[in-house]
């Protein structure tokens, strides 16, 4: 789990790396102001689609999570099944989220905020749910 977590911080780095490396081409090359706007929004969208690409991959590493801990459930005492039925529920509240998300940011009618929060949901999620299925 932890070199997934590593590749995916340097898949993120990479992909700020080279946006900065695409604008930065842009305002530099002879091209008129219309045509430069034009790149710079296609570029955006370019990197809000992968951003949700992301998203739905975290929410669909959630999801096997959440199966997984449908089976632990049943093997834990009360009061643990207590608190990890609760730690299912929020990681379902997470995916959901995720998933209104994703449909956004596809009709373009989601902000990178939107997507920053909703990624943070599901990574604490599928953090919590981790720790439960490893004990």
């Amino acid at each position: 789990m932890r070199n997934n977590h590593t590749g995916r911080k340097l898949a993120i780095g990479t992909l700020i790396a080279g946006a900065a490396g695409y604008i930065s081409g842009l305002l530099t090359a002879p091209k008129s102001g219309k045509e430069t706007r034009k790149d710079l929004a296609d570029k955006a969208d370019e990197l809000k689609d992968q951003a949700a690409e992301e998203l739905k991959k975290a929410s669909d590493e959630l999801s096997d999570l959440i199966k997984a801990a449908k089976d632990k459930s049943l093997a834990l005492g009360a009061q643990a099944r207590g608190e990890f039925n609760e730690a299912v529920i929020r990681a379902k509240d997470a995916r959901n989220k995720a998933g209104h998300v994703i449909k956004a940011v596809k009709n373009g009618v989601s902000d990178e905020p939107q997507l920053n929060a909703a990624m943070k949901q599901v990574k604490q999620a599928r953090k919590n749910l981790a720790r439960y299925l490893r004990n």
